[in-house]
């Protein structure tokens, strides 16, 4: 059974002396896989790796002022400000973004989600689920005359950051009226804090859609949507689907591995994959080297877990990269895991 370790805040970056502990905060959306590894790395090694899942927006805050040993976050930093913060950045895992419902009586990836009505939802222009547009595309389902309740994230967030950044490509409205970011203006909606939130509200309120990474649907057993692929073929929720968007990632490790992977070519590429990110200090050597050697152990012992939770491995190919790009950086001197 997957376990699950216990979160705890630290302030103030331990260095590699201090009883061989680490401390992380950052992104929700990994959080579920982040805790597997920790409690496994700590059963093989003893070193202590403690997690704050508090979102992309808090991760960068915290790991820019160093106030943890490593950042998290699912909006990858640009050359310029990984310069500006003096910060390195690398690939962990690979998740997706599912649109999720509470309609009584509706199953599992039985409603479909255009692209563009999705966009219309999270807009406030479609308001009931029984809308002409939604039952266009569903015509055998028996949806309410309700209201829909949007259900969004209301801290600074990496999963909000893609799912908007998929929304602006798909829906030039939404582009010119809300754009893309961690933290935005909504124009509708009840605000959750984390992936946790989100799904919070979603599994207590009737008749509510929202967005979270699929690992917290998987584990709540929420509904989720059938959307589109970039080229408008439907395309459900399920590991074969993430995989092969993620197949087409194209990573490189001169710009520090930056790249979003929203809306990749295929018939069968899932449209809102996205990979999450690990920041470190450049000047932190010996605490990068923990960091690294926790890394290092997970993507060598991690892959059935984070299948499991509903991630999606990165390629040995890729992982390979990091590892090259971890020697460029002097990270993988006197690595304690063996």
């Amino acid at each position: 059974m997957l376990k699950k370790i216990v979160v705890t805040a630290f302030l103030g970056s331990l260095s590699l002396f201090a009883g061989e502990k680490l401390t992380g905060a950052g992104a929700t959306f990994p959080a579920p896989v982040y805790y597997d590894w920790a409690y496994n790395y700590k059963k093989a090694t003893s070193h202590k790796v403690n997690y704050q899942s508090i979102g992309s927006g808090g991760g960068i805050e915290q790991i820019s002022k160093r106030t943890v040993d490593f950042g998290a976050s699912d909006e990858p930093l640009d050359m310029a400000k990984l310069d500006k913060e003096k910060l390195l950045q690398f690939p962990a895992v690979i998740g997706s973004i599912v649109i999720v419902h509470n309609i009584d009586g509706i199953k599992d990836e039985e409603l479909k989600l255009s692209n563009s009505n999705i966009a219309d939802i999270f807009l406030g222009k479609i308001t009931k689920w029984n809308d002409p547009k939604i039952l266009a595309d569903n015509p055998k389902l028996n949806l309410p005359d309700e209201k829909i309740t949007v259900v969004r994230r209301s801290d600074g967030s990496g999963t909000t950051y893609n799912f908007s950044y998929f929304l602006s490509a798909v829906s030039s409205e939404w582009k010119s009226k809300v754009g893309t970011g961690k933290s935005l203006d909504w124009p509708i909606g009840i605000g959750g804090k984390g992936n946790e939130g989100v799904t919070n509200f979603v599994k207590q309120t009737p008749n509510s859609v929202g967005y979270v990474e699929n690992a917290y649907k998987l584990s709540n057993k929420l509904s989720g949507a059938t959307i589109q692929t970039a080229s408008g073929k439907w395309v459900t929720a399920r590991e074969e689907n993430f995989k092969s968007a993620a197949a087409n990632a194209n990573w490189d490790s001169n710009n520090h591995f930056y790249q979003i992977l929203a809306l990749q070519k295929g018939d069968t590429s899932y449209p809102i994959v996205a990979a999450t990110f690990i920041l470190l200090p450049r000047e932190k050597v010996e605490t990068n080297l923990l960091v690294v050697d926790f890394y290092n152990y997970s993507f060598e012992n991690g892959d059935q877990s984070a299948s499991k939770l509903g991630y999606v491995p990165l390629p040995t190919e890729t992982k390979n990269l990091i590892k090259s790009y971890w020697k460029q950086n002097n990270l993988t001197q006197n690595n304690l895991t063996k």
